[in-house]
């Protein structure tokens, strides 16, 4: 008899709860029915869905988030100096940030479409080798909306599409940057309030 190639998928485990089939995308339950309830992407056989927000109340939303790009000094030397044959890396990595942000619910499965009223980036060069002999580019990126739902992946998202493209434009000479604290830094609107990374703004 021939195994199917489903029946040699292996399963990952999802917490300590349940175990999750990538041939069919869907949570077994176990014994954590406590827990799936935190978990508002899925309904109640376990299986994924995208969160209704038809009566959640329209409340400004703010959301910042960060990347960080790493360097050898000379690659951060020629786009300080515009020696990247490809063009300007920081003006095209603002603009692929920006329509990163608007292509988030192509990106991410569970993403709402929502209005944005605003998305910016900014970037903070750090000119002094780390220990690894590697500088940084630091994005910031901040997205805004009035609606029932928040921007917090589409600010992770922007960050994120933003560093993809700085080592894009900048891979023909140093193809070992890599990435690093994608993360958000901060949010706020919404019936979850505010949130602050613990360490946004220290240092």
């Amino acid at each position: 008899m021939v195994e199917s190639a489903e029946e040699n998928l292996p399963f990952l485990t999802f917490l300590s709860g349940g175990t999750y089939n990538p041939a069919t995308y869907r949570l077994q339950h176990t014994d954590s029915t406590d827990k799936m309830d935190e978990f508002t992407h899925f309904d109640e056989s376990g299986r994924a869905r995208m969160v209704d927000i038809t009566t959640k109340d329209s409340t400004e939303r703010l959301a910042t988030a960060q990347a960080k790009v790493f360097l050898f000094p000379e690659t951060l030397e020629k786009i300080q100096r515009g020696k990247i044959a490809k063009g300007d890396v920081l003006a095209v990595a603002q603009v692929a940030g920006v329509m990163g942000a608007k292509k988030t619910p192509d990106l991410i499965p569970m993403c709402h479409p929502i209005l944005l009223t605003s998305v910016d980036l900014s970037f903070k060069e750090e000119p002094q080798p780390d220990a690894g002999g590697r500088c940084s580019i630091t994005i910031t990126a901040t997205a805004k909306t009035t609606g029932p739902t928040g921007v917090e992946m589409e600010a992770m998202t922007a960050a994120t599409v933003a560093a993809l493209t700085i080592y894009d434009m900048c891979k023909a000479v140093d193809r070992g940057m890599s990435f690093s604290d994608v993360s958000l830094l901060s949010k706020s609107g919404g019936k979850s309030g505010t949130y602050t990374r613990k360490d946004y703004g220290s240092g």
